[in-house]
């Protein structure tokens, strides 16, 4: 049985709570232990990120402490994965650039309104394999990324492609990222979901 850390809070816009506790559920129905917490201090808790074997991070805005951001940098480079979705994973700490090294992206922008657009799966990776193209209507994020990362779905604009959905390597531990999530109906497209739910057991250590 794997051990599942979800942290979770920051700006309530993203309902960090609720948007966890979808996966929460999910994972303890297949047998996963899952500790939730409301605070970032989780990541001075030496003891149980070395038990986690993955860390939901849920988190929009807000500030760490260099030594919050230091704890669960040592965690997920000793193995512990981490993974997420939108601004509660590549939204967080925005003044932290150690933070955005674990994450391999960082959010810079999306329009003023929603908007409707295609998220295409670009390789045959895990986390993707066998699902097709599929749309949603979204904010839709501008992001700065880090080269080293792999992206397995994209969205066009202006005939250049945006990444949605990368996976990255920290250390010895596996993040995975999809930009896609602002409210709860984001979660429930089944695509997204399936993507979801494949990149937290990819993650996992």
């Amino acid at each position: 049985m794997s051990v599942v850390v979800a942290v979770r809070g920051g700006w309530e816009g993203h309902r960090p709570v609720e948007a966890t506790d979808r996966y929460v559920a999910k994972l303890r129905a297949l047998g996963h232990e899952v500790v939730t917490s409301e605070t970032l201090d989780t990541y001075l808790d030496a003891d149980l990120l070395a038990r986690a074997d993955l860390v939901v991070h849920c988190w929009t805005m807000g500030t760490a402490t260099a030594e919050q951001v230091a704890g669960l940098a040592a965690a997920v480079r000793s193995g512990t994965g981490l993974a997420g979705w939108h601004g509660g994973l590549i939204d967080s700490f925005r003044g932290s650039p150690d933070y955005q090294r674990i994450t391999g992206g960082q959010f810079v922008h999306h329009p003023a309104e929603f908007v409707t657009y295609d998220v295409t799966p670009v390789t045959g990776h895990p986390v993707v394999a066998g699902i097709g193209p599929f749309s949603v209507h979204t904010e839709r994020y501008q992001v700065h990324v880090d080269p080293a990362i792999e992206v397995h779905a994209v969205t066009h604009v202006d005939g250049v492609a945006v990444p949605v959905v990368w996976t990255t390597g920290y250390g010895a531990g596996r993040v995975f990222v999809t930009t896609v999530g602002h409210e709860i109906k984001d979660l429930e497209v089944p695509e997204h979901d399936e993507i979801i739910m494949r990149g937290l057991a990819w993650a996992s250590r």
